[in-house]
């Protein structure tokens, strides 16, 4: 009961977030709310950019990815949301339209992924199995992501001595747990190898980004250009507030996740990992965030994505709200001094589009592995066959679908199809 009341609370709170132009959780629409907040664009406009830029994302990513999890990944409530809050008109009537639509959306989110997942196991062949190898790559390529980040914004040099110390720092983990030479008050200490190995990389790229400073004495361009949109900000503090209690209470009791890596280390039962690598990827997206929310006036529904990390490594649900609540407030607060800080390191403030590219890269590659090892696993053969030859005509018809749902589609397609050929007897699943 208490699950299904958060995923409703964060469907409503969401959607009337968007549709007041507050947050939003998509960071392409971030920058368009405001021509329509200030009457260059209309709501019908917007509405349809909403639906074409986040639709595909929720069918094709979120939804898959939390199937093969079975765990919500948040994408696939609140990219929902986003459509649902700006396609309603902003008014007192339609406003609460459009929370009790993100609410219905979230209860239908939440029971609809019990449904599937139900379903799948009454098929004669049960293709879940196979289908959680989605995520196998996952973990173990993210930690690329901050080596492909330098390499981006610096140098290809860089970017390899980045990836190889990353690289040898694994290992090292590896051998070290292996041979239990980490040791406190004779209790044998297990590092994650991944999220060592993410923590180096993001050292190396943060140390690049910060050598590059500003000449200019003004420090505060950003700041005092955009100090109108940042107050916009702070005067729906306590709605976004809720929202981010709210999402860490949920990712506290393992309802969902913020990205596909923690939503499969969590899975694993791997929580500590998880909440690392969940902090690792709201660390990379700061600069990102926090520099379209200062341009725009518009915030996300998670805020930094700090939320996450906050709310797997808390003890309990209630305390994860208490801090998800807190997290929000002080983001907000210090957007000010963010400003400043981007201002004068230019060069952490451009590395969040690379670490955003960076990441869409690893992760298009790890799940198009992903899934052809699912599909193969489901279906011998077959599988690898459907998932190459899937990438392969989407990429010639100009990716109708994004590269990153390829793998976890092709998945569902093939167990699919598997069932049809076990039901028409031309297929006997090998023991």
């Amino acid at each position: 009961m208490l699950e299904a009341v958060l995923v409703i609370s964060i469907g409503v709170i969401a959607a009337i977030m968007a549709n007041l132009g507050i947050a939003v959780f998509n960071d392409g629409l971030r920058p368009i709310v405001p021509e329509n907040l200030e009457g260059r664009m209309s709501r019908k406009e917007l509405s349809v950019t909403a639906f074409a830029m986040s639709f595909g994302l929720v069918i094709g990513f979120g939804i898959p990815i939390s199937i093969a999890g079975s765990i919500l990944l948040i994408h696939s409530i609140l990219l929902g949301t986003d459509i649902i809050g700006l396609t309603f008109n902003r008014g007192k009537l339609s406003t609460a339209a459009a929370g009790v639509v993100g609410g219905l959306y979230g209860a239908g989110i939440y029971l609809g992924l019990q449904a599937v997942v139900k379903a799948f196991e009454a098929l004669p062949l049960n293709f879940v199995d196979g289908f959680n190898k989605v995520g196998e790559p996952v973990v173990v390529s993210f930690m690329v992501f901050p080596a492909i980040a330098v390499a981006l914004q610096f140098s290809v040099k860089k970017g390899i001595l980045t990836f190889i110390v990353s690289a040898i720092a694994r290992q090292l983990i590896v051998f070290s747990n292996t041979e239990q030479l980490i040791k406190i008050g004779g209790s044998e200490i297990v590092l994650s190898p991944e999220g060592i190995a993410l923590i180096v990389g993001m050292t190396f790229l943060m140390a690049y980004a910060m050598k590059e400073k500003s000449e200019d004495q003004n420090l505060s361009q950003l700041a005092t250009l955009f100090v109108d949109r940042v107050n916009r900000i702070k005067k729906s503090t306590w709605l976004v507030m809720i929202s981010g209690a709210l999402i860490a209470a949920s990712t506290n009791l393992l309802l969902m996740a913020g990205d596909p890596i923690s939503l499969n280390l969590l899975s694993e039962g791997k929580i500590s990992e998880g909440g690392i690598a969940a902090l690792a990827k709201a660390v990379g997206f700061v600069p990102l965030i926090a520099s379209t929310a200062i341009a725009t006036g518009v915030y996300g529904p998670a805020g930094f994505t700090l939320v996450f990390g906050a709310g797997i490594l808390s003890p309990n649900p209630y305390v994860a709200a208490i801090l998800g609540a807190i997290i929000i407030f002080l983001e907000i607060q210090l957007l000010t001094k963010m400003a400043k800080f981007l201002d004068r390191y230019p060069g952490v403030r451009s590395s969040g589009e690379n670490i955003r590219t960076a990441m869409t890269r690893v992760l298009e590659v790890a799940l198009l592995i992903g899934g052809a090892n699912a599909a193969n696993a489901i279906v011998p053969g077959f599988g690898f066959f459907v998932i190459a030859g899937f990438y392969l005509l989407n990429e010639i018809a100009g990716r109708p679908v994004v590269r990153m749902a390829v793998g976890p589609l092709g998945a569902i397609a093939v167990g699919i199809v598997g069932n049809i050929l076990v039901l028409l007897g031309i297929y006997t699943p090998p023991v």
